[in-house]
């Protein structure tokens, strides 16, 4: 038989794939279920969300241009009147008033929050190992406790008759505190509830605080120190600026927190003594369920969202300039 030699033989050549022409796809019905199959996953969860957030906030925005009262309710013929009911809003002395006790209630809420959550941040990142695992336990066992419990708590802490901070004040030489009625007198529950709301929430400042503290390289502290700079110093030239990112978050969230307290005070106040504990959440409740004007209690709510929002847009813009500025 011959032999046939190898390197001489014919080669078949190959054949180059045809590439297929730009923006054309033909993905098998496999892979096109595959594709779709995350949305379906996430249409659930949207759908909720939608239905829960977005329709409550879209159905308040037209009942705050209906006239919505205890009949339309009912039959549910309720007729659209414009911007009346924000016309009758803010006509209201009543409803001034109440904003600027929001703003005062929300800027001493704030900066007491931020203020000693900043100061427990940089206590505990001095502590050792068990100092620091006790306080952030009891941090995070505060946080943890839920907001009508809390206010129950403090309720009876300063109970006129069987509260403990009576007792105290009275057993330490104070006896105009026997029996006194914290709840009756408008600057006292003002400061409760200040109280109140400072210890639920320094708690979350201070735990993100200190997670942020410890991620400031500890050569910039000692860099610091050889130059002679003081805790004060080195608090605001390295601290601070490497934190504000975090600072913003924290101010943003508590400014959220604080504008819509309404658990607390109507809890513990109603609003009340008067009007000495009403913001403008506690407002929008008492407007729409006292005398079934549920069209100028949504005008109210819509009020305090656009308030809101004002503060924060205010707040993000000056604290992006300033970072502009020392840029």
């Amino acid at each position: 038989m011959p032999v046939v030699d190898q390197r001489t033989a014919p080669r078949t050549p190959r054949r180059r794939p045809v590439p297929r022409p730009a923006g054309r796809k033909d993905p098998s019905p496999r892979a096109r279920t595959r594709s779709r199959w995350p949305y379906a996953l996430v249409a659930p969860a949207v759908g909720g969300m939608l239905y829960l957030l977005v329709y409550p906030l879209v159905r308040a925005v037209l009942i705050s241009f209906q006239d919505f009262r205890l009949r339309q309710l009912i039959a549910g013929d309720a007729e659209f009147v414009g911007l009346r009911n924000y016309r009758t809003l803010l006509a209201d002395p009543r409803f001034w008033e109440v904003v600027l006790r929001t703003f005062l209630f929300m800027a001493v809420n704030v900066a007491l929050i931020m203020v000693i959550a900043t100061l427990v941040a940089l206590m505990v990142e001095r502590l050792g190992r068990i100092g620091r695992t006790v306080v952030l336990c009891s941090l995070v066992l505060a946080w943890a406790m839920p907001v009508v419990a809390a206010t129950t708590v403090f309720q009876w802490l300063f109970h006129s008759e069987f509260g403990i901070v009576n007792q105290s004040l009275t057993s330490l030489g104070f006896a105009s505190f026997d029996r006194y009625p914290w709840f009756a007198n408008g600057t006292a529950a003002f400061a409760i509830l200040v109280t109140l709301i400072v210890w639920q929430s320094v708690p979350f400042a201070a735990i993100t605080l200190y997670s942020a503290l410890t991620t400031v390289p500890l050569e910039l502290y000692e860099s610091a120190r050889l130059d002679g700079a003081g805790a004060a110093r080195i608090f605001r030239s390295v601290t601070f600026p490497m934190l504000r990112p975090i600072f913003l978050l924290v101010v943003s969230l508590e400014v959220i927190w604080t504008f819509k307290a309404f658990v607390q005070i109507w809890v513990m106040t109603r609003g009340g003594p008067g009007d000495a504990t009403t913001i403008l959440p506690v407002y929008a409740v008492q407007t729409a369920l006292s005398g079934q004007r549920y069209d100028l209690g949504s005008a109210a709510s819509m009020v305090t969202v656009v308030l809101m929002s004002g503060v924060l847009v205010l707040y993000f813009r000056q604290m992006l300039r300033q970072e502009d500025e020392s840029r």
